[in-house]
């Protein structure tokens, strides 16, 4: 039995690119950054960052375009695909990519909500009740 599946936590490392194949097939394009931290053999703290080179078709690549921009946060599950190609100069190259087939899109950025000062916060003055005037 094989299996080739990817599931990835990260933040976009720019904008992604909406194109059309020439079949009319939407694709979309973006990078992606995970990090990795640990503790290295002398107990410092260390960072690791990987970057991944995403592609989304059609209705994937649709909502990736509307609603993911540089720095948002997502889950994508898909495949390894690596194309390998001659370039102009003759040279072999070679990308790896992951092929999308699930995404999800990670929080909006929250609104920061300032808190008044101690001067603004209202006071509420106490009254008493009286047990008598409770209507049950």
């Amino acid at each position: 039995m094989n299996l080739n599946k990817v599931i990835l936590i990260g933040r976009l490392t720019q904008d992604p690119q909406l194109k059309n194949l020439p079949s009319g097939t939407k694709v979309a394009n973006f990078g992606l950054a995970t990090d990795r931290y640990f503790v290295d053999k002398s107990g410092q703290k260390r960072q690791e960052t990987e970057f991944h080179n995403i592609v989304l078709f059609s209705k994937l690549a649709d909502i990736a375009s509307k609603y993911l921009k540089r720095g948002s946060l997502v889950m994508v599950e898909g495949r390894i695909r690596t194309r390998n190609w001659q370039d102009n100069s003759g040279n072999q190259r070679s990308k790896t990519e992951i092929i999308v087939e699930r995404l999800q899109l990670g929080p909006r950025g929250v609104k920061k909500v300032e808190t008044p000062s101690e001067g603004e916060i209202p006071v509420i003055e106490e009254e008493e009740i009286d047990v008598k005037n409770i209507p049950f």
